[in-house]
């Protein structure tokens, strides 16, 4: 028998599947590098002889948020650099959350992307043309729900009858639902408000809301900001919820070397980024105008990967699909499998492994 915590749902789904549907090319770069910002050893045009292009194109990649692999790789032009050297441009495309790059996608404005879990099932019933290339990261971290400082709130139980800010068909979306759940709720049981970040941080603060389910770093921000607390974490109720880089599939078979060339120089960013943390979190707080501790933090508590989807991976992507559909959240049901696709991210960590 279906539990019906999507109710209040189906006007939104309504809205995106349609914007997806309706809505309808970035530099990648740079090797893992010894000195500040990655610029040593960037790959050249040797490196990516095979990658070169035919004729001069442009590709889209997006970015959220205020810290992690593509946003510190904006930066220092990682992915200029690397596509400098095979005759490409790039251009970046900021969005708030994960949903507005499943509609850049269908309007062919957007090549690349990185987004959790939510969105990429969204995306799919949307039928927007296009594959999840490689996984992120496990997602446990990377969800929460946020309280005030002085809530009364102190179980996921407690949460009955209150107003919850979500950015919906994120994956704080799927994991708002989720969390519920467990806590024996339904989705009725709870007052959903759709606000974005940005919107939803001034409703904590102000007591409009009683609490937001958000992801990294406004979680944290959050937290040493104004004292908020972390009522749950997706690790705390060990949900398995992957995130994705994504990509346009007709780039992809128009260009399927420049694809693995992104996914090469996403994976030296990555490293770069892991093994130089200090350099990166003294960056952040420059340019996100962010306290050291938060920064910290937010570093500490992340777990960037760039892994081919396992079968471990597969089916934790198909049980939020399967999760959504029985709680009449989406209004089909998935084969994930469709839309997922490895060859590419295999390639790349191949050609990288040949280097060394």
């Amino acid at each position: 028998m279906k539990t019906k915590l999507f109710r209040i749902s189906f006007p939104f789904l309504t809205i995106l599947v349609l914007g997806l549907v309706l809505a309808a090319c970035g530099k990648v770069g740079s090797t893992a590098s010894t000195e500040p910002g990655g610029t040593q050893g960037i790959s050249t045009q040797a490196d990516n002889v095979n990658a070169k292009p035919k004729e001069k194109i442009t590709v889209n990649i997006g970015v959220q948020g205020k810290t992690g692999i593509l946003v510190y790789a904006r930066e220092n032009e990682f992915f200029e650099k690397a596509f400098a050297a095979v005759g490409a441009d790039v251009k970046w495309n900021e969005f708030a959350s994960g949903p507005p790059h499943f509609e850049a996608l269908a309007s062919g404005r957007l090549d690349f992307g990185s987004v959790g879990g939510t969105p990429v099932i969204s995306g799919q019933v949307g039928g927007i043309d296009f594959r999840a290339v490689a996984v992120t990261g496990d997602g446990k971290r990377g969800n929460m729900i946020v309280i005030p400082k002085n809530s009364p709130i102190k179980d996921p139980k407690d949460l009955k009858g209150k107003k919850i800010a979500v950015a919906k068909g994120s994956s704080a979306y799927n994991f708002l639902y989720m969390a519920i759940d467990k806590a024996g709720l339904k989705g009725d049981d709870i007052k959903v408000i759709q606000l974005q970040p940005d919107e939803a941080r001034p409703a904590l603060d102000s007591g409009a809301i009683d609490a937001w389910a958000i992801w990294d770093p406004y979680a944290t921000i959050a937290v040493f900001q104004t004292g908020a607390k972390i009522l749950v974490s997706g690790e705390d109720l060990n949900i398995n919820a992957p995130g994705f880089l994504i990509a346009r599939s007709k780039f992809t078979q128009e260009h399927p070397d420049l694809t693995v060339l992104f996914l090469k120089t996403y994976e030296q960013a990555r490293k770069y980024y892991l093994d130089h943390q200090n350099e990166v979190a003294e960056q952040f707080v420059k340019t996100q105008k962010l306290d050291r501790p938060i920064i910290d933090t937010v570093l500490k508590n992340s777990f960037p990967l760039l892994s081919p989807i396992t079968p471990d991976f597969a089916k934790a992507h198909q049980e939020q699909a399967d999760f959504l559909y029985s709680s009449g959240a989406i209004n089909k049901k998935l084969d994930t499998s469709q839309v997922l696709e490895s060859k590419f991210v295999e390639q790349a960590l191949k050609e990288l492994g040949s280097q060394k």
